[in-house]
């Protein structure tokens, strides 16, 4: 499989571990994203679920708050997976040469359809500054 997909076991999909990232996680906040980061460490890939990715695990969600209409909240999400799975080879190495599990979350937080440029360069710097906090 290639190093730029994002298969299904990279996704976090789990309501436990959904809820635990929220209210354990740490966080931060890059335009248009809220972003938040839960690593557990001492977790090889075969406690956290035969994961290709190095342990780390990440879901995307854009609040029907903002955004009513699901077709605009579909291309935002779709826009942000792309963005990440582009730029992600720098935090999934990261975690593996770590022997971590990492937990992360991108939450769409304006009201404004941003272009796919903008929200690239905001994963980017999402992902520079969760590579410096491991």
């Amino acid at each position: 499989m290639s190093e730029n997909s994002l298969p299904r076991v990279e996704r976090l999909r789990s309501l436990s571990a959904i809820r635990r990232l929220f209210a354990e996680g740490e966080g931060g906040f890059v335009y248009p994203f809220r972003y938040m980061c839960f690593k557990e460490s001492g977790v090889t890939d075969d406690v956290k679920g035969d994961s290709v990715s190095g342990g780390v695990e990440v879901m995307f969600s854009v609040p029907k708050k903002f955004h009513k209409r699901a077709n605009k909240r579909n291309v935002l999400k779709r826009r942000s997976r792309e963005a990440y799975r582009l730029h992600k080879q720098s935090l999934v190495a990261k975690v593996a040469e770590q022997g971590i599990a990492l937990d992360l979350a991108l939450v769409y937080s304006t009201k404004e359809i941003l272009s796919y440029k903008t929200i690239e360069y905001a994963v980017q710097r999402i992902l520079g500054q969760v590579c410096s906090h491991l």
